[in-house]
């Protein structure tokens, strides 16, 4: 009988030799007709703790290693997709970013626009003449 091959994501990397991979499927819903995703996660075995967090991988159904692990990995399929780190020399902290200014209060707001229906005139200064 042959052996299943799934393609899913790496999501958890930290036990040893084992990785977590995430399955996902696209399905129709039975009476509303929608197309759905339903995901399942696997243990799959890693000999080399050679695929890390966030790799596209393709898994082998195998015999029982473990309670939970009946999955091998056989190869990378995608990389892991990089975050831009920000490096700010001479920080020994982490920087924040500013808090939002507070909203102004409702007397500040009803001098800032006019009021429904009035309109005002703004007199414009008269050239003079030198």
């Amino acid at each position: 009988m042959p052996k299943r091959v799934l393609t899913g994501t790496v999501v958890s990397d930290k036990a040893d030799k084992t990785v977590v991979v995430r399955v996902e499927r696209r399905v129709k819903h039975p009476l509303y007709g929608k197309i759905i995703k339903l995901s399942k996660k696997y243990h799959a075995h890693d000999e080399g703790n050679a695929y890390r967090q966030g790799e596209q991988v393709r898994i082998e159904e195998c015999a029982p290693i473990s309670k939970k692990k009946t999955w091998s990995v056989l190869d990378r399929i995608g990389a892991a997709k990089v975050e831009a780190v920000e490096i700010v020399e001479g920080a020994t902290t982490p920087v924040e970013e500013p808090k939002a200014a507070k909203k102004p209060a409702k007397a500040d707001k009803a001098a800032a626009k006019p009021a429904k229906g009035k309109t005002t005139k703004v007199a414009e200064p008269e050239p003079t003449e030198a």
